[in-house]
Order: C-alpha cells, then sequence, then structure tokens
C-alpha cells in the first residue's frame, strides 16, 4: 500500500529546484555536484555508508570509495539537462546515445545493453483524480524512469512530477538482505515499484469504466439525449490507449530480464523478475480488456442515438400522416368550384369535420397499436 501511495503522491513542479530540501540530502556542499542529483549514496553489504547518511557526495567521490573499498554507489537525478549529466556521463563511461535518451526523455519502455551497462526505461503511470469523468478530463499521467545498472553502480533518471524513488530507497535501506545483490536488486525493485503503479491505476480505471458503463446503459433522463456519453467515451478511451503504450512495450524487456542470464543481473534476483513479468502479463490483459470493452460502450452508444434517432422519426412521420387528411380534404373544399359535394347541405360542414375527425382518430389509433406513437 506504501507503494501505491508513493505512485499516486503528486510531486511539486519546484521539485528540481529544492530537490535538497525534500530529500534530506545536502546536494550544495560540492560544488562539482549536479542540482539534479536528487540523492548519492554508497552501498556495503547492504548498508548505506554513514558517512553519506543525510549528505550528498559528488558522483566522482562516492565512486572512488566503490572503487577503493567495494560496494556500489546508486545515483538519483531528476529531470537533467546535458550539461548536469555530462560530468556523471564520463565518470561511469555512459554511451551517448543513452545519455541522449535520458536526457531527452519521451522514450518508449525498453531494455539495451551498452558495453558493460545496461541501459532500462520505464514508464510511470500516475492516475489523476477528478470529481467527475468529463470530454476533456485527464485519467492518466506518464512520466518516465531511466536506469543505467553496471557492475558497481546505479543511476536512476527521473522525469515527471510523480513516480518518486526516494521512498522505494528507504525501503531498500531497511532490507540489507535485498540491497547486499548490488545495482540489480535495485533494479528489480524499481521495477516491481512501477508496476505496482500499474495495477493501481488499472483498478482506479475500471471504476471511471464502470461508471460511464452503468451511465450508458441507464434509462435516460427526461429531456437527456441518448449518445451524449461518446465524448467522455472516447476521452477515456485516448487514455487507456497512452496507458497501453506504457505497459506494452515493457513486456519484452521483463521477460528477457527474467529469462536470458546476464553477467549484470544476479542469478538469485533474476528469479524475482519473473514475477514481475507475470504483473505486467496481468496488467497488459486487463489494459486490452478496457480497450475492447470502450470499443463496445463506444458501439452500444451511439447504436442507442441512432435507435432514439429512428424513433422520433416515426414519430414525426406518424403525425405528418395525420395530418395530412385534414390538409387534403380542406384543400379539395378549398378550391373554387359551384359544384362541390353537400357544398348546399345544412348538415355538410359538420358532417366533412365529423369524417377528418375519425379518420384522424383511427390513423392515431393503429400508429399507436404499431408502437410508432
Amino acid at each position: 500500500m506504501s507503494m501505491i501511495r508513493d505512485l499516486r503522491a503528486v510531486v511539486r513542479p519546484s521539485l528540481r529546484k529544492n530537490a535538497a530540501a525534500h530529500s534530506g540530502y545536502d546536494t550544495t556542499r560540492d560544488p562539482s555536484a549536479s542540482s539534479a542529483v536528487v540523492d548519492c549514496a554508497v552501498y556495503r553489504d547492504g548498508r548505506r555508508l554513514a558517512e553519506t547518511e543525510g549528505t550528498c557526495p559528488s558522483p566522482r567521490e562516492a565512486m572512488l570509495r566503490v572503487r577503493e573499498d567495494g560496494g556500489f554507489v546508486w545515483i538519483g537525478l531528476h529531470e537533467p539537462t546535458e550539461a548536469e549529466f555530462a560530468g556523471i556521463a564520463r565518470e561511469f563511461g555512459l554511451h551517448p546515445l543513452a545519455v541522449e535518451d535520458a536526457v531527452h526523455a519521451h522514450q518508449r519502455p525498453k531494455l539495451e545493453r551498452y558495453d558493460e551497462t545496461l541501459f532500462t526505461v520505464f514508464k510511470t503511470i500516475h492516475y489523476v483524480e477528478h470529481a467527475e469523468l468529463t470530454a476533456t478530463s485527464e485519467v492518466v499521467e506518464t512520466g518516465e524512469v531511466m536506469c543505467f545498472t553496471g557492475r558497481d553502480f546505479i543511476i536512476t533518471v527521473r522525469h515527471g512530477g510523480h513516480g518518486s524513488l526516494r521512498a522505494l530507497r528507504h525501503r531498500l535501506e531497511e532490507d540489507p538482505e535485498l540491497l547486499v545483490k548490488g545495482p540489480s536488486a535495485v533494479l528489480h525493485s524499481i521495477a516491481d515499484h512501477v508496476v505496482d503503479g500499474y495495477i493501481a491505476v488499472a483498478d482506479a480505471v475500471q471504476d471511471d469504466i464502470d461508471e460511464v458503463e452503468i451511465e450508458v446503459f441507464s434509462t435516460p433522463d427526461k429531456g437527456s439525449a441518448r449518445g451524449s456519453d461518446a465524448g467522455r467515451i472516447y476521452q477515456l478511451k485516448r487514455e487507456v490507449l497512452e496507458f497501453k503504450r506504457a505497459v506494452s512495450p515493457l513486456l519484452r524487456p521483463m521477460q528477457l530480464l527474467s529469462e536470458r542470464p546476464m553477467r549484470l543481473i544476479d542469478p538469485d534476483i533474476q528469479k524475482y523478475f519473473r514475477d514481475v513479468a507475470d504483473h505486467l502479463v496481468r496488467v497488459q490483459e486487463e489494459v486490452i480488456g478496457f480497450d475492447e470493452l470502450l470499443n463496445s460502450i463506444l458501439q452500444a452508444n451511439l447504436a442507442q442515438a441512432t435507435v432514439a434517432q429512428n424513433e422520433d422519426m416515426r414519430k414525426i412521420t406518424s403525425w405528418a400522416a395525420i395530418i395530412a387528411v385534414p390538409t387534403m380534404i380542406c384543400g379539395v373544399y378549398g378550391m373554387n368550384f359551384e359544384h362541390m359535394p353537400e357544398l348546399k347541405w345544412t348538415y355538410g360542414y359538420p358532417m366533412v369535420l365529423g369524417f377528418i375527425g375519425a379518420v384522424c382518430f383511427s390513423i392515431h389509433r393503429m400508429l399507436k397499436r404499431n408502437g410508432w406513437l
């Protein structure tokens, strides 16, 4: 539940400028430290080094400690610029193509290998709370987490105002037995964290779809028009499509991490990626089901609108047929001829009116019985 609460939390837009104040780590003590660095810590034997508690050493200093005494370094960044990321990229020998993807973002979920580094892209999903679903409501908001995983380091680059990894880092620091497995344990925890967020968002989207489905198939209020929900259904379908773009491409990378032996992934950790892949398959099936269900709801909504229009046309046609009788008879008697039937008869006028009323009543009754009125 804490993972879900963390994913649902909306990070203030000023996070980057106030990263040190929000995270509790002093990133300004070293002039060479990037302002985009949220946290930088060295872990040895599954525990964070005491000298990095409450402070954030420069990436270079952290890497020197790892190379001298072992362990690994975890650097977390939030929306770094090219200049801010350049020093870290040189220090850890990151491939320029991966660095470009990490800085500019807007990448598909993927897993790529560059020499001795794995580059993984995750799409984070945040459910946007709304009092009422409208034709312009934003239902899901996406962000990105990129991970550079090496033998003795992991660098996470986050884009977007949600999906903070601070709580995840704290949970891992409370589990030294898992953290001792190194960077691959962190990579698994991030993947698990992201996919758990997908599950929470899928449940919330399901509630929105259920609400729309109930309204479409419920009896409309008097005066409301059928088909008026089409805009909301279409908007929800667009949001589900965005959700699908985040989930579906990630399935292949998770399968590779869980099935194919990799030198940078601890064999014990690789087993846990299978569980993440299973959860991801479940979410993917739900999202595909959402898309198909929304298609059916939209078609049903349009069919209801068509039926309502047909009913209106039948009523209009029925009344036109009834009105045609007096129009025809009155039109005949409106012609200027001297020798008209019953023209001079005293009861001719009432008789014609009675005849018109009888014929109109008969037509109305017949149409009513056949369901046209």
